[in-house]
């Protein structure tokens, strides 16, 4: 019995120098250590934050060198002037995409409307000329008819014509018979751009027949007073026209001869 003791005894005294000797040994007692303060580590971290151990990873860590953190915001700050580089190239590229678009949108929609305006500039010439004619024919050929100082001035006759509803023909009969722009225009035309006889002030050099400042303005008064005083009136012919227009007999015949020679050039 008392063997058996003394046996028991002997062994557990060797167990507890085995974990004494263990719990000393130098690595041993450095990672015991190591651990120790990880946990007194993450104990103060968890009560500072006061969050769980689990959720320690999700802590942000900054550099705590003044230089490393420095560095940091500069490279922030170059990221950032180059993402508004690449958002101004990109803004700017949009707004150039845009003018386009509505520079092409527009000239579209001038062509649509110069096509429709002569579409109805061609409708409007065949009903005034009765006569299956384009603008464009009705010009070349009003100018094939016009000479001297009148050369080349067939589409301000056609333009006026449409607008106001007038016979060309009958329009440029009537200069060339008043100014003789068949072959050479009248001092009155070259002088005063009186291209259709008419009377009134200022008064070319002193005279009855009136005076303009430009052809234009002669052309676009002729045209004017042929339709206020004539057209309008219900004078669309050389036959009624002519006792008011002048005092010749002859005036409508001679008009409808004019008629004639431009229709058939």
């Amino acid at each position: 019995m008392e063997t058996s003791w003394s046996v028991k005894a002997s062994t557990l005294a060797i167990i507890i120098l085995v974990i004494v000797s263990a719990f000393w040994h130098p690595a041993i007692a450095k990672a015991q250590s190591l651990k120790s303060l990880k946990n007194t580590f993450i104990l103060m971290q968890t009560k500072k934050m006061n969050e769980t151990p689990e959720n320690l990873e999700k802590l942000e860590i900054k550099p705590r060198n003044k230089v490393l953190r420095s560095n940091v915001e500069t490279l922030k700050i170059e990221i950032d002037v180059k993402q508004l580089a690449q958002i101004k190239k990109a803004r700017k590229k949009a707004l150039e995409l845009e003018r386009k678009k509505a520079e092409e949108a527009k000239k579209q929609a001038e062509a649509k409307a110069k096509a429709e305006a002569k579409k109805q500039a061609d409708a409007k010439v065949a009903e005034l000329t009765k006569e299956s004619l384009s603008y464009d024919e009705l010009v070349n050929k009003l100018n094939r008819s016009l000479n001297s100082t009148l050369k080349g001035q067939g589409e301000k006759f056609a333009k006026y014509a449409i607008e106001l509803g007038i016979d060309p023909y009958l329009a440029v009969a009537i200069v060339l018979h008043e100014t003789g722009c068949k072959w050479n225009c009248s001092s009155l035309l070259k002088q005063c751009n009186n291209v259709g006889g008419m009377k009134g002030s200022p008064g070319c050099n002193g005279g009855s027949y009136k005076a303009f400042s430009s052809l234009d303005e002669g052309i676009s008064a002729f045209m004017n007073n042929l339709y206020k005083n004539y057209y309008a009136k219900g004078l669309t012919t050389p036959e009624t026209i002519g006792p008011k227009y002048a005092a010749s007999s002859t005036w409508a015949s001679k008009i409808r001869a004019y008629m004639q020679e431009i229709e058939a050039n």
